[in-house]
């Protein structure tokens, strides 16, 4: 496994991890997630997701 590889994974994985927060934060559902969970998810999502678009940017170039 190369790295872009290795980024695109952990670029997809970071978005999972917002969608997750924000789709609790705005629906309401997902009541077992307290909603500070759910601030430290989109949080730590977006992130990584800016963090990983940047390397594999990089990597492109």
């Amino acid at each position: 496994m190369n790295e872009q590889m290795k980024t695109g994974i952990a670029l997809i994985g970071s978005f999972l991890l917002l969608m997750v927060g924000v789709f609790r934060i705005f629906t309401g559902e997902l009541e077992d997630v307290p909603l500070f969970v759910a601030y430290i998810l989109t949080i730590s999502g977006l992130v990584g997701m800016i963090t990983n678009g940047w390397k594999w940017k990089q990597q492109k170039d």
